[in-house]
């Protein structure tokens, strides 16, 4: 057939294909696979469309949530490294820790505060101030802004302390990481030890010169009667909405101990409140609340929601300096900011880094004044 005559047969012969899907699509519109094949392509109305973008929508939000999202590809092809091996997970970094490991919750949920377990409880760790509380918990200082100390886990050791700065002292602490922050404190990328760490932080902080936050150190001493010279750079912390730290310790790498030596204990301060189902909470994987779960139920994992004010006290290594592994925790993705003040205490003499001549010596005075102003001067 000569091709002048082929072009007007096909566009009847497409035509007819058409009329004919057309037609027994209306036929037949009630048959299942029918309305399954005008969804999906020829006459998918905008309701459905809208329905099928917003199932989508939903499934992304719950992969950002679980960290999930893995393209197609990346689920069906193994991953290795460049030596041939899988790269490391949550799971091989961070193994769950099995029934032979001690752990003690307390006793009773209920259990009103009790010295006596208090000191066994700090036994092996730096340990607390505790002759600057009452045999209810409350501390002792003249001044303003009595502290509620609470021992939420017994072994090993953790406790939350009421009150631990005022309204006040919060927002003064915030308002440093206003902008880009004081000349007493510098904003940093946040840091981890470990650039090729399974941790996930995505928070932003801000280091503080020692001799800018004379209030924090005063407090961290007269709860933990150490020296200037152990306290690592204090720092502010903000996590805005969607942010995070996952899973770690806070112990230091043997190669970076030759500075002050292990982290002896954590301290940090929450600076505004989380409403329960906010998230931001601080989450300990293998610490419990109660001692034996209700039966059919699992035991409810130690999870400490920020207040204003609040401090969190723990310890990642024993008073000896072994890293303690039963203390990982991480701060849970928070739906709105919060922002936390936080410092560690060396076993020896620290020497700063971040910012340039910070030096604990230079809060010295500043120090002292600030214990008189809040009643811990003897």
């Amino acid at each position: 057939m000569p091709r002048r005559h082929l072009l007007p047969l096909l566009v009847v012969v497409a035509s007819s294909c058409v009329t004919v899907v057309g037609s027994f699509a209306i036929a037949h519109r009630h048959h299942p696979r029918v309305r399954i094949a005008l969804s999906a392509g020829f006459g998918a109305s905008s309701t459905a469309r809208k329905k099928k973008t917003k199932k989508k929508k939903k499934g992304l939000v719950a992969a950002l949530e679980g960290g999930e999202i893995q393209s197609k590809k990346d689920s069906r092809t193994p991953q290795l490294d460049r030596f041939g091996l899988p790269p490391p997970t949550e799971e091989s970094v961070f193994p769950a820790l099995d029934d032979s490991v001690l752990r003690a919750p307390l006793p009773r949920l209920d259990a009103a505060f009790n010295k006596t377990l208090v000191e066994r409880a700090i036994g092996d760790h730096l340990g607390i101030n505790l002759e600057n509380f009452d045999d209810e918990g409350l501390s002792t200082h003249r001044g303003e802004g009595t502290w509620q100390l609470n021992l939420l886990h017994c072994d090993p050791p953790v406790f939350s302390i009421d009150d631990f700065f005022t309204s006040e002292e919060c927002q003064e602490y915030m308002e440093m990481t206003a902008g880009d922050g004081s000349d007493d404190a510098v904003q940093v990328l946040s840091p981890t030890f470990s650039a090729a760490s399974i941790s996930r932080r995505t928070s932003t902080t801000w280091f503080c010169r020692y001799k800018g936050v004379p209030t924090l150190l005063a407090k961290a001493q007269r709860l933990l009667d150490v020296d200037l010279s152990q306290i690592e750079e204090p720092q502010l912390v903000r996590y805005r909405t969607g942010e995070e730290f996952s899973w770690h310790y806070d112990e230091i790498p043997t190669k970076q101990l030759a500075n002050g030596g292990q982290r002896l204990a954590t301290l940090l301060v929450y600076l505004n409140d989380m409403d329960e189902g906010m998230g931001g909470a601080t989450i300990f994987r293998d610490l419990h609340v109660e001692s034996r779960a209700k039966v059919g139920r699992k035991a409810k994992t130690l999870s400490v929601r920020p207040q204003a004010g609040k401090a969190l006290l723990f310890f990642p290594a024993y008073k000896d300096g072994r890293p303690d592994v039963r203390t990982l925790h991480k701060g849970e993705i928070a739906s709105e900011t919060k922002k936390i003040a936080q410092l560690w205490i060396h076993e020896g003499v620290y020497k700063a880094s971040v910012p340039d001549e910070n030096r604990q010596q230079d809060a010295e005075e500043l120090v002292l004044r600030e214990n008189e102003r809040l009643g811990f001067a003897i």
